[in-house]
């Protein structure tokens, strides 16, 4: 707390060269697709390539990503599902929007990483035989998995690296999966949904028609996005000089959302896994005042944005504990997939779900022209005829309305 904020023209302008650091060829790391494809040849495994259409975009080091703009298996988050139901709905119904084609399955498992993170109690090959078993649950869908949870997103990419370079961990979850009638499948790229977002933000702001040119966003970049496995981050030189990854602030840009910089963008939101579960008060401290208090005072943000299931509840669900301490907060936390939504029209009640979250938004919707009296009736009105049965579940027309 208390560092100097640097805008970001003095950032890029400070860097002699702005751009990235490395060519493709100069990269530290290996391009892990040389080896998947050429296991592929000598028979350990099958790739599921990525769809066309499909958007490249640029990596860490340089290199080339592709992302699937559709025909894709949503692979959701637990804590998403559980806790901010809004956020999954919201990437659906923009897929909705755009007419693209995708699956919702109802035969995913959970990725059980944080089982991995949180207790350690899993081993190697229990692992990477969950994620095979939906990557081969997709392939059986002859779609490519999209990958909505940034533990999942992380996860994943260990679990390539982990397959990729052990034979014999190969082996025993061939075994595995020939138990369960499956394939030992691997997707060419693992790609998160807020790389979609980013993909299609242009198109996103085409289709705009709430206005946020008045709105300051302080973004919160995810620990499971750009610094596990950081080769895979999506960078631009037009962001922070490629100089921090370019999603959701790509986005929000695109969207005429100001940027609200401050010091402690690359501190952890406090989830940390085994913190939230044995010392949850820790959690709630540093979310609060590592994170939302040092944005309060040095940005002041109308709503934070970030692309994790853990970063939006422990940033949105902290903030009553600091209130009840007389702590700075009160910031309004959603994904930037709902902020996408939002901008395109999306209820913000029968989409967004914004009454799942626990800091008070109401001033945010009444900051965009959004009357949130209006929009709760008509939110009630729509889950009365659930309760009278003349409706059966909210349908999407439901949702458009």
């Amino acid at each position: 707390m208390g560092q100097q904020v640097i805008p970001v023209e003095e950032l890029i302008k400070s860097k002699k060269k702005p751009g990235f650091k490395y060519t493709p060829e100069e990269a530290p790391t290996e391009d892990y697709r040389d080896i998947l494809f050429q296991l592929e040849k000598e028979g350990e495994l099958e790739v599921i390539r990525v769809p066309e259409p499909y958007v490249e975009v640029t990596t860490k080091y340089g290199r080339k990503k592709k992302i699937p703009l559709e025909h894709t298996w949503h692979h959701k988050s637990c804590g998403q599902c559980g806790h901010i139901p809004g956020y999954s709905t919201s990437i659906f119904w923009l897929n909705r929007q755009f007419g693209f084609d995708y699956v919702d399955p109802s035969d995913q498992t959970s990725c059980t990483a944080w089982n991995y993170y949180a207790s350690a109690t899993s081993n190697a090959e229990a692992q990477a035989a969950v994620a095979v078993r939906n990557f081969a649950a997709a392939a059986e869908t002859g779609r490519f998995p999209l990958i909505h949870c940034g533990t999942s997103f992380g996860h994943y990419k260990e679990v390539r690296h982990e397959l990729l370079h052990h034979h014999d961990l190969r082996r025993k979850v061939r075994e595995i999966m020939e138990r369960l009638g499956k394939k030992l499948v691997f997707p060419e790229e693992i790609v998160h949904y807020s790389e979609w977002v980013y993909a299609i933000r242009d198109k996103i702001a085409e289709r705009q028609v709430i206005d946020m040119k008045h709105i300051v966003a302080s973004v919160h970049p995810a620990c499971h996005y750009h610094k596990l496995v950081e080769e895979d981050a999506i960078y631009d030189p037009e962001i922070y000089g490629a100089q921090r990854t370019a999603v959701v602030t790509g986005t929000l840009k695109a969207l005429g959302i100001q940027i609200g910089e401050y010091s402690s963008w690359y501190d952890c939101c406090g989830f940390g896994f085994r913190h939230i579960l044995v010392s949850r008060d820790f959690s709630r401290s540093f979310a609060v005042q590592r994170k939302i208090e040092v944005m309060k005072e040095e940005a002041n943000p109308d709503v934070v944005v970030t692309h994790d299931t853990g970063c939006v509840t422990t940033l949105d669900q902290s903030q009553f504990a600091g209130k009840a301490h007389g702590k700075k907060v009160g910031i309004p936390v959603m994904s930037d997939s709902q902020i996408a939504a939002l901008a395109m029209g999306a209820h913000p009640y029968k989409v967004l779900q914004l009454h799942w979250h626990n800091t008070e938004n109401r001033p945010f919707l009444e900051k965009l022209g959004i009357d949130p009296d209006e929009k709760w009736r008509e939110f009630e009105e729509a889950l009365e005829k659930l309760k009278r049965g003349e409706k059966q579940y909210l349908t999407w027309e439901d949702a458009d309305a």
